[in-house]
């Protein structure tokens, strides 16, 4: 369903089929099915799935405000595409087993998927309401190398319209150089929806960013940060981090089990300090 649709929005893009108000009024119904769909299969995430398309989808909507080129055109769906995929893997609750439990109670699970491999989900409360930390984690992206020491480099190559972004991030090499140090290049949309935030985001290619020397060049995504009020406490912020990434090299899996679950709980500490600062 979600190729044809996407097939069926890339459409409305070429000028000579923008006039034809009932294709796009087709994209954005069979979008808007598809969202409901997953949002009946089970009644955990599905509350802020709902507000998550309670408006049109990223494409619907954006190709709606202006021309964009063909390669534009092809980010803008592979954002989409990490989304949707990210949201179908969050609302399965089957089959998570607990990887880390911090004192403070933050929650570190792990599955492992046929078509994706193990995928990691931090699930932690923040202790700043939803605008703060989703300014920080979007709209001061590239300073996240400031607070983050897991993160050398955030820098924004390119911007796609209001919600769809290139970056390239540099990893820091762990402790003892067990892992040596990663970049990668992703394509991240972000979406707000209601009271609900979504960041999403995979591995792309871009012709201006090359492999870099002393840089193994691993690959990320689906991923994507959920952000949420805590019910009964809007000054608090429930946030979800699904991670998959592959490092690439030879690592044995134990090492990369620990050092992503290790990275995911690290995040969230030095989260908060930088919202407390």
């Amino acid at each position: 369903m979600l190729p044809a649709t996407s097939k069926l929005c890339a459409a409305i893009s070429y000028r000579h089929l923008r006039n034809m108000t009932g294709l796009r009024r087709q994209a954005a119904v069979a979008i808007s099915q598809e969202l409901s769909r997953l949002a009946c299969r089970s009644p955990g995430p599905s509350t802020w799935i709902h507000q998550v398309r309670r408006r049109s989808s990223l494409l619907s909507s954006r190709l709606e405000e202006k021309h964009f080129s063909e390669m534009e055109m092809s980010y803008i769906k592979q954002g989409e595409e990490a989304l949707q995929k990210s949201l179908r893997i969050l609302e399965d609750q089957d089959d998570w087993k607990t990887e880390t439990v911090a004192g403070n109670g933050d929650k570190v699970l792990s599955k492992v998927l046929p078509d994706v491999g193990k995928v990691f989900r931090l699930e932690v409360v923040v202790d700043q309401p939803l605008d703060t930390v989703y300014g920080e984690l979007v709209d001061n992206m590239e300073q996240m190398g400031d607070w983050n020491p897991n993160v050398k480099e955030v820098r924004i190559l390119e911007k796609i319209g209001k919600d769809t972004v290139i970056t390239h991030e540099k990893a820091a090499a762990t402790p003892g150089n067990i892992v040596g140090p990663r970049d990668f290049v992703s394509v991240r949309c972000s979406k707000r929806r209601g009271s609900t935030c979504v960041l999403a985001g995979m591995s792309t290619t871009y012709g201006a960013m090359p492999e870099q020397e002393g840089f193994i060049r691993a690959e990320n995504g689906p991923t994507c940060m959920v952000l949420r009020p805590l019910p009964g406490s809007p000054s608090q912020t429930r946030l979800t981090w699904l991670l998959s990434i592959d490092l690439k090299g030879w690592l044995p899996k134990t090492i990369i089990n620990q050092v992503l679950s290790q990275t995911q709980v690290d995040f969230a500490k030095h989260l908060r300090q930088r919202l407390a600062r």
